[in-house]
């Protein structure tokens, strides 16, 4: 009896146990479905701001009307020096001649060539020169430039023109201004020892007491090339350039590097004595002109009016061109076959006004051998 009572206890434990769970069960809450989150809509990329222009680097400056490179605006309005310079071999090197924006080479008597240096700034040069004398279409090149012209001396052709009052020259024959303006190199024999300054100048030009900024009406002598906008000519390769020159014979070498022509004269480089520098440019002009004997003293005039043709020559190239002038004060324009007024590249400038029967000792080269073989031919 007490056996069963035993297992019927533990039944209805076990039973109780059952139930108990299976309420248990029941009262679990149900997992929650979560729902998914709708996905943002990507943002639209905002358009890209437009680059704002370039500043204008140029405040306070202005073109050169001897180079059409950016310069102080107040040097920009500044008269260019037009200066003679001796150009024998007697008179090398030359001093701050590299310093010079454009330069002008011309026949003389005897077939040497004498140059005309055009400065911009030619402030803080301490020697200048060797200064030579004057010939009178010297004068009517200086005047394209609106310059003043220095000098030490003339023959007499120049003197009715040096009077002229719109003339503005410094000359070392001047009693007013030698002492304040020339100076004597005592390790030069004369004539090839008389030398200027900037401060030498401009101690002239106080005391002369000349205009010192350009005229109004001075609309400058070349067409130049725009900012980053390279004249590239599609003529034939001048890499090696003779004038034909008889005397000092110069020659120009190209080098593709820094695009400039390199200038060479009595078998050597021309170099300024002031720093050792080489004469470079980036334009070389050849101007042909008609010409005769003033007398038989071997004085010659350059005529400077009529026109003519002539080359010009950047980076590398040629091409033939033609010059007119409207009066002898004015500016030579220079055309292309076409007619149209040739743009030449910004920088230094050669111009060499050669006469007219030089055309056939003119020559341009592949290499300086062939120049030198081409020499070696010549009578």
């Amino acid at each position: 009896m007490k056996r069963r009572m035993i297992y019927l206890l533990l039944a209805i434990c076990v039973l109780g146990t059952i139930v108990g769970c299976g309420k248990k069960k029941q009262e679990e809450p149900k997992p929650q479905v979560q729902e998914a989150e709708p996905k943002p809509e990507p943002e639209p990329e905002p358009e890209p701001e437009p680059e704002p222009e370039q500043e204008d680097t140029h405040d306070g400056m202005a073109k050169s009307y001897l180079t059409g490179e950016w310069i102080d605006e107040g040097l920009a309005k500044k008269r260019p020096l037009a200066i003679m310079i001796g150009n024998t071999s007697d008179a090398l090197p030359q001093y701050g001649i590299s310093s010079a924006d454009v330069i002008y080479e011309v026949p003389v008597e005897g077939s040497y060539t004498r140059l005309m240096a055009i400065f911009q700034d030619y402030s803080g040069l301490e020697k200048i020169g060797s200064v030579r004398s004057c010939r009178h279409y010297f004068i009517y090149f200086a005047r394209e430039f609106d310059s003043i012209y220095a000098h030490y001396g003339q023959a007499v052709y120049a003197e009715p023109i040096l009077a002229r009052e719109d003339v503005h020259n410094l000359s070392g024959m001047d009693s007013s201004i030698e002492s304040i303006m020339f100076y004597r190199d005592p390790d030069r024999k004369s004539p090839h020892n008389a030398f200027t300054s900037g401060d030498g100048v401009n101690a002239g030009i106080e005391k002369m007491g000349y205009r010192t900024e350009l005229s109004e009406n001075y609309s400058g002598h070349y067409k130049f090339a725009d900012d980053d906008a390279q004249v590239q000519l599609s003529g034939e390769d001048a890499l090696v350039v003779s004038p034909g020159y008889f005397v000092n014979k110069p020659w120009f070498v190209y080098n593709s590097k820094d695009k400039l022509y390199y200038r060479y004269e009595f078998k050597d480089k021309q170099i300024d004595g002031a720093n050792e520098a080489q004469l470079a440019v980036k334009n070389i002009l050849i101007q042909y002109c008609s010409w005769s004997y003033k007398d038989e003293n071997g004085y010659m005039d350059i005529d400077t009016l009529s026109g003519g043709d002539g080359y010009y020559f950047t980076n590398g190239k040629m091409e033939k061109v033609t010059w007119t002038k409207d009066n002898e004060d004015s500016p030579a324009r220079y055309f292309d076959e076409s007619g149209n007024e040739i743009t030449i590249n910004q920088g230094k400038t050669w111009v060499c006004i050669a006469r007219n029967d030089y055309k056939e000792r003119f020559g341009v080269y592949a290499t300086e051998e062939e120049l030198s073989e081409a020499r070696a031919t010549e009578q």
